[in-house]
């Protein structure tokens, strides 16, 4: 009787944060399922819980982008929490580390200031002891193996669906569209720009796009054959025409380039040549680990056309050793005067900016090597490129996040504003930190006023620049300017329309019975 009155006692004093995590492909372990347990566990022990924090959607072989478990762990390590205990449902929640010592060593630091993790749907109590201790490494072992296992059922099924000729994603290209098909091939309808399959069954292959599109590309490998004309040449001349990319943009070396070694424009399906696997870093692969089926779709050059094109730019573009690379460069300085991207790729017979950046790590570490310093201070390049991917990214991810809500999203083509159910225009706008003079911090809201969305939602990224800080629903019935400029911290008017997540976005765009919503 007297032990049970003492755990009582010990109990009464704990309070304890709640850390949920889902990722996208695990339903079952929904924050608010887990939550629901975690809190029955803490009634049932006479915790009391004082706070939340939640990654939704969000993978956990790492612990980027989950912004939720970061700021928990600065908020125990700088002391800045009143709760003694974090409950999480079991292993898995707290992360699939593929090092488990990295899962170990999150927890520690928990454990160093004070804070223990009780994991209340496992089966051991996380209290030091060496049985809990062996249990526990082979859990995070087993979290981590499941990851790495199922990474090569999904792989190895993207395989198969590459040999029997259906695309696994990405854009079409210029000059093709994707087509979905159903279970027994029939043709369902084009998907444009932003659009994806609704049911598992349906798969989607190449078709050639319009026939303007089409003669475009045939005539591109013409010149390149017949006329000796390289890339940039080639877009030039297309840019004279005010012919513009698929996406709408200006042609390039690079665009035309991609077009002339892409195989898809032989009716070849080509997968694996790069890996991003289990969130590590992007490695390019050897032929021989390429997937290719030939043959699947329909061909709107001349097979023979192509590998005549592979041979001249194989020809072309031997392999150059560093010092080879830095000497052309260093010559090309000397000839012109000044170096950039646009100088390297006109020159038709040295490596291009691209290999630069790939062989150096940036233009501006090859600039160094060879003694060229820029006028101007080209770090914002680097930064500018790297939003525009993450821009990618979060459009992407935003629109999968809202479909799996059962709503029907698309993208405008000219424009990239996103329609949910035909109703709602959302404009997505990346805000890039800046530091002033004084050292304070600063971000400028570009608001797309010409386009009229109904939303803003603005994207304001760390003092690095490179993960989101915050994120803020601008409705445009409260602003008419195109620009707002914020700090680190705002008036209420715009305060008010600050959140965390986006989880607020997607419940609002969540379609649901009428009796459901009354």
């Amino acid at each position: 009787m007297q032990a049970g009155t003492k755990q009582t006692e010990e109990n009464s004093a704990l309070q304890a944060a709640i850390y949920v995590r889902m990722s996208t492909d695990h339903q079952k372990y929904s924050t608010l399922n887990q939550e629901d347990v975690i809190r029955k566990y803490a009634t049932d022990h006479n915790i009391e819980i004082v706070a939340r924090y939640a990654d939704n959607g969000k993978s956990g072989l790492n612990i980027d982008g989950r912004e939720a478990i970061k700021n928990l762990i600065n908020d125990v390590q700088n002391g800045q929490v009143e709760f003694n205990v974090i409950l999480v449902l079991d292993i898995t929640r707290w992360g699939r580390f593929q090092d488990a010592d990295e899962s170990a060593y999150y927890e520690y630091i928990c454990k160093n200031a004070g804070v223990e993790v009780q994991y209340v749907g496992e089966q051991f109590k996380n209290d030091g002891s060496p049985s809990s201790t062996i249990i526990k490494s082979v859990k995070r072992a087993m979290a981590g193996e499941y990851s790495r296992e199922l990474s090569k059922k999904v792989f190895a099924g993207q395989c198969r669906l590459i040999a029997l000729g259906y695309r696994q994603g990405g854009p079409a290209g210029f000059g093709l569209r994707r087509m979905l098909i159903d279970e027994q091939g029939r043709q369902k309808g084009e998907l444009k720009f932003g659009e994806h399959k609704s049911l598992q069954t349906d798969r989607v292959i190449l078709v050639p796009g319009p026939s303007n599109e089409v003669e475009t590309v045939r005539w591109m490998y013409r010149a390149f054959i017949d006329e000796g004309m390289n890339e940039t040449e080639i877009a030039n001349d297309l840019n004279c025409r005010n012919i513009m990319t698929d996406l709408e943009r200006p042609w390039t070396r690079g665009t035309v380039h991609q077009i002339l070694s892409n195989e898809k424009y032989i009716g070849n399906n080509v997968f694996n040549r790069t890996s991003h696997k289990l969130k590590k870093k992007r490695v390019l692969n050897d032929h021989d680990m390429w997937v290719r089926a030939e043959g699947v779709f329909k061909a709107i050059v001349s097979t023979h056309d192509f590998y005549i094109i592979q041979g001249i730019i194989k020809e072309r573009c031997k392999r150059y050793s560093d010092e080879e690379m830095l000497e052309r460069l260093k010559v090309l300085h000397q000839n012109t005067g000044h170096l950039s991207g646009i100088i390297i790729d006109e020159q038709s017979d040295m490596p291009s900016s691209g290999a630069y950046q790939n062989r150096f790590g940036s233009l501006i570490r090859a600039y160094h090597l060879i003694g060229f310093t820029p006028m101007r201070d080209y770090r914002y390049i680097e930064i500018n490129r790297y939003l525009r991917k993450l821009h990618q990214n979060i459009l992407a991810d935003t629109i999968e996040k809202i479909e799996n809500l059962g709503t029907v999203v698309t993208v405008c083509d000219k424009t990239g504003m996103v329609e949910v159910n035909a109703e709602l225009k959302v404009s997505i706008v990346i805000c890039r930190c800046f530091e002033t003079a004084s050292g304070a911090l600063r971000w400028k809201v570009r608001l797309d006023t010409g386009f009229k969305p109904d939303i803003t939602i603005a994207v304001r990224m760390d003092d690095r620049n490179k993960d989101p800080l915050d994120y803020y629903l601008l409705p445009s019935s409260h602003f008419n300017t195109s620009k707002i400029r914020l700090s680190k911290s705002n008036p209420v008017e715009f305060d008010t329309f600050r959140q965390g997540t986006l989880d607020q976005f997607f419940s609002f765009t969540e379609r649901v019975q009428i009796r459901d919503a009354a």
